[in-house]
């Protein structure tokens, strides 16, 4: 499907613009008009919008990529990135409807827009994976009354599957409280989907656009399923704050006699053979009166076991947080669970507390992974092996520091030990006895500290934002660097390789689930299983195998992308201010030195790295993007 929109010409580079030893910009384009905002994706197109429309450019063409101007102007707030796809939706609303369009920025196509499909507007736009569809809540044009619809779209190519018209009672005679109205994201299970309305969930079949059957649970904001996908529960997020939980089979019965009242929103919802683990956040209650300031409760995430037969407390009592719950595991024995502002416990199946104690730790959670020891926690002032079954620890004291405000960590697998890096040194923890040293100090300019630790094969390196260092696995320093900054004001960005990948995850694991927010939900995907320290490149190569599960082409080079070999593994890139003028620089982390300079020659420069892919995206004005290859 070919776009309409601006004719955007290649401008060839010929001005003293940029300078760069040996080199120029691979392309330069004209977007056409003011550039509202620019962002690199994960697949590596950058997509750029503004007064031009909405725009792809890929590395190596020699125009953009594909050019989207249906909308004209369009703004950040207005494009939703798919996370972990290829897919970005563009939402306009106004008076006169909601209008979407889902882009595939890798292959360049429009796969579907309300205007070109049929609809007045659309409320609502789901895209489920690995079954590669998107389903479309919205009304119809006028020729269709309006009427109330569900549309299932193969994204493989565009292509409509079913159009479920869900509101039977069209054109009778009702009071406006009766008609019904989208609530809350569709939910696939099966080949049916399923809608809440303000007046029921509609059930219909993907394939023939029958209404199968309505179940009278209204208000629904959204929807997950067992396994098997034949027990529903279904959250009505109230207008207080807190949250009603229903339940309903695959036929529209209703599996629990009334509905589960939870205090506040939930954040996480895990169906085990055991029961339903569910943790709900409820935030603080503010008041402008003194009074009311000194009662006002403190915001706290609550924990709740659950029985999935008919919903009642299968905990006498609940494990109290008094904080919001940062990091949450379902492990074989129960639920381990650490806290925003420090502390970790684990609770089993039954209630009972499984530590002989809740794990005393330092604020600010970094990291909870296993290891052949045991529970590895990371804080920004603390860090221990402790016993995950009884809480004890395994080191004979906890690592202690003064509160850094960047910890990073590593494994060091030929030498059996963690080092971790405070700030102000680079400390080596033996992974058995826990005995400590320091390998080396960390005399960073500008107090920086380092964000980044990482074992090669001849050292260890680490940088921060500005400076770089590498030591021998014995701490004497072999090379380091530093590069002063421009300034405060310069804007940038780097899409980190698997750094990039893995806060992603997160990103996703963090919720409930992938249908709530619209997200990706790779099929037997747990979302809370705890994961190995040791094991550094398992989540992206995770990644890249669920890209390679859905069908499609762009998500085939989606998982190419992710397997290949990063250029971040072997460079560092830093902005500076070089003799000709501010720029960036490529240093080689293996021996310190310098790969490549690019000069921007802005005081103020706005781009972006792709340093796994290793190209530099820079807007020199209002109108203009030029790419640079970092490669060579």
């Amino acid at each position: 499907m070919k776009f309409k929109g601006i004719s955007l010409a290649l401008l060839f580079f010929t001005s003293t613009l940029f300078a760069q030893k040996g080199d120029t910009p691979m392309n330069t384009y004209d977007m056409g008009g003011k550039i509202n905002f620019m962002q690199l994706t994960e697949s590596g197109v950058l997509v750029v919008a503004g007064g031009g429309g909405f725009a792809g450019i890929k590395p190596g063409e020699s125009q953009p990529h594909f050019i989207f101007k249906d909308y004209g102007k369009v703004k950040r707030e207005e494009v939703e990135f798919i996370p972990m796809s290829p897919y970005v939706i563009i939402n306009q609303g106004g008076l006169l409807g909601t209008k979407k369009t889902v882009i595939d920025v890798i292959s360049g196509k429009k796969l579907f827009a309300t205007e070109d499909n049929g609809w007045k507007d659309a409320n609502e736009a789901a895209i489920f994976l690995p079954e590669n569809k998107l389903v479309v809540i919205g009304n119809r044009k006028a020729s269709e009354k309006y009427v109330l619809a569900a549309g299932i779209y193969n994204l493989d190519n565009g292509n409509q599957d079913a159009l479920v018209k869900l509101d039977k009672d069209v054109g009778k005679t009702r009071s406006a409280a009766k008609v019904p109205v989208s609530t809350g994201t569709p939910f696939k299970v099966g080949n049916k989907v399923l809608v809440p309305t303000s007046q029921f969930v509609i059930c219909a079949d993907i394939a023939t656009g029958d209404i199968l059957w309505t179940a009278p649970e209204k208000n629904l904001t959204w929807m997950t399923a067992d396994e098997s996908g034949k027990e529903i529960y279904g959250f009505e997020e109230r207008p207080n704050g807190d949250t009603r939980i229903h339940k309903f089979s695959e036929t529209g019965k209703e599996l629990w006699s009334k509905e589960r009242k939870i205090k506040g929103k939930v954040s996480r919802f895990q169906i085990l053979p055991q029961g339903i683990a569910v943790v709900s956040d409820v935030e603080a209650k503010s008041s402008s009166s003194m009074l009311g300031k000194i009662a006002a409760s403190k915001g706290e995430s609550k924990i709740a076991f659950l029985s999935a037969g008919d919903g009642t407390d299968l905990w006498e009592k609940a494990p109290k947080t008094k904080d919001f719950i940062s990091h949450f595991y379902i492990t074989d024995e129960g639920i381990l669970f650490g806290l925003e502002g420090g502390g970790i416990n684990k609770i089993s199946y039954n209630g009972d507390p499984l530590f002989k104690k809740p794990l005393s730790t330092g604020e600010d959670i970094i990291t909870m992974a296993t290891t052949p020891q045991g529970l590895i926690y990371i804080t920004k002032s603390d860090a221990n092996i402790v016993n995950l079954k009884t809480g004890d620890p395994v080191w004979k004291k906890p690592v202690k520091y003064k509160k850094a405000s960047s910890v990073a960590v590593a494994y060091d697998r030929g030498h059996n030990r963690y080092l971790l890096s405070n700030g102000t040194e680079v400390l080596a923890i033996d992974e058995n006895t826990g005995d400590i040293n320091t390998l080396c100090k960390i005399d960073f300019k500008w107090k920086e500290e380092p964000s980044n630790l990482e074992v090669r094969k001849d050292g260890i390196f680490f940088n921060s934002d500005q400076n770089f260092t590498m030591v021998d696995f014995d701490g004497k320093e072999k090379f380091s660097g530093s590069y002063q900054a421009p300034g405060k004001s310069a804007a940038g960005a780097i899409l980190a390789g698997v750094g990039g990948i893995a806060a992603a995850g997160i990103a996703m694991t963090t919720a409930v689930g992938a249908q709530r927010h619209r997200q990706v939900n790779f099929a037997g995907t747990n979302m809370a299983t705890i994961g190995d320290l040791n094991e550094t490149g398992k989540a992206y190569m995770n990644f890249a195998e669920d890209m390679g599960k859905v069908a499609g082409q762009s998500f085939k080079e989606m998982s190419k992308r992710f397997k290949a070999t990063a250029a971040s593994e072997n460079s560092l890139f830093i902005l500076t201010k070089l003799d000709d003028g501010v720029g960036l620089v490529k240093i080689n982390k293996d021996d310190g030195k310098v790969v490549k300079e690019i000069v921007l020659k802005d005081k103020k420069p706005d781009y972006e790295v792709d340093d796994f892919g290793g190209y530099l995206f820079y807007k020199p004005n209002d109108r203009t993007i030029s790419v640079f290859n970092l490669n060579n």
